[in-house]
């Protein structure tokens, strides 16, 4: 596995990422316009991004790949080349498009549903204790600030007190909801066994929904006091723009509303379902492999559905933003990095 994107020199990830964002083969910026426009073809394209086999390529593959895009601006690949080979689009899950560096594999989006999985499946575990029930929401939040933070805009530094600041919001905010809610349901004597079973399974959508919308507004708060570089139609920066920093943590946080839905609104109906099946009645050890598996299929269905709800690469009209980049500018529409 790779240990690190840290053998390439700056100057190699800067042009890295320009062949990401402007300079790259025909076939593929035609490829990337297209899978940008419509939501089927950001689904199709973020299956690439969250492909698990990404987390597997090796620093050496990059490295290779950084000298295929070097060659291709001089004119002096090989013959046979294929713009795949060039700059593989599935890298995009492994670069940062605005620094270049490589993003640690459990915070990847190709890292969250592998590392994230088991996170999900102790979420939803019937006869929460408080004790468990604390643990569980701290572990998903703390992986969650973490790729949020990692896969931020990255165009404006940021101190790490405010990874510390969102870090603590999350987790604050998500074992509240969840403790409280668990309470109230442990005290609702009138509901019986059975509903009150159901009801704990749904306890950890509200409070992971609520909670990582705190987390992305936390975690990423610097770019609203700051603003994000909004980029004109030939990838030169315009400006920095506090407007276009609220439409991407507005989006962003919409898709981490979203996120959840599937991943622990279905697998309790689907296990409240399959537990009242012979085998399963019979063979009560299957029960958690069974439920590991529905809820690793959710997981699947719904970080690319969620993520594809917005382009990351968006645009805005120039005449929503600040007066001075209007007047910095003859493009109509600039583009800001969302981020994932």
């Amino acid at each position: 596995t790779v240990s690190g994107f840290g053998s390439l020199k700056d100057a190699d990830k800067k042009q890295f990422v320009r062949g990401i964002n402007e300079d790259a083969p025909p076939g593929v910026s035609k490829q990337l316009a297209r899978c940008n426009n419509t939501f089927f073809g950001r689904f199709r394209h973020f299956l690439d991004v969250i492909d698990p086999r990404t987390l597997f390529v090796t620093a050496k593959r990059l490295q290779e790949s950084v000298e295929l895009l070097h060659r291709f601006k001089r004119g002096t690949l090989p013959p046979g080349v294929t713009d795949a080979q060039i700059l593989p689009l599935s890298f995009q899950a492994i670069i940062h498009p605005d620094t270049g560096e490589k993003i640690l594999m459990p915070f990847r989006m190709s890292g969250f549903i592998p590392f994230g999985t088991p996170v999900v499946v102790g979420l939803l575990l019937p006869n929460q204790t408080l004790v468990s029930t604390i643990f569980w929401q701290w572990l998903n939040q703390s992986h969650n600030a973490c790729v949020n933070y990692c896969n931020r805009n990255a165009s404006k530094p940021a101190p790490i007190s405010k990874f510390v600041q969102g870090y603590l919001g999350a987790v604050t905010s998500a074992v509240s909801i969840a403790v409280g809610l668990n309470v109230l349901i442990q005290k609702a004597s009138r509901f019986s066994p059975t509903t009150r079973l159901l009801v704990q399974r749904f306890i950890p959508f509200p409070a992971v929904a609520s909670a990582n919308v705190c987390n992305v507004v936390l975690m990423r708060h610097s770019e609203l006091s700051e603003g994000i570089s909004v980029l004109d139609s030939s990838g030169n920066v315009v400006g920095t723009s506090k407007v276009a920093a609220r439409h991407a943590l507005l989006e962003t946080a919409l898709t981490r509303v979203v996120l959840p839905m599937p991943i622990l609104v279905l697998p309790p109906m689907i296990m409240a379902a399959l537990e009242k099946l012979p085998l399963l009645q019979r063979q009560r050890r299957l029960v958690l492999p069974v439920h590991s598996l529905v809820c690793l299929t959710a997981f699947g269905l719904a970080l690319p559905l969620a993520i594809s709800l917005f382009p990351q690469m968006s645009q805005i009209s120039v005449n929503q933003l600040e007066p001075e980049i209007a007047m910095a500018t003859d493009c109509k529409m600039v583009t800001y990095n969302k981020g994932l």
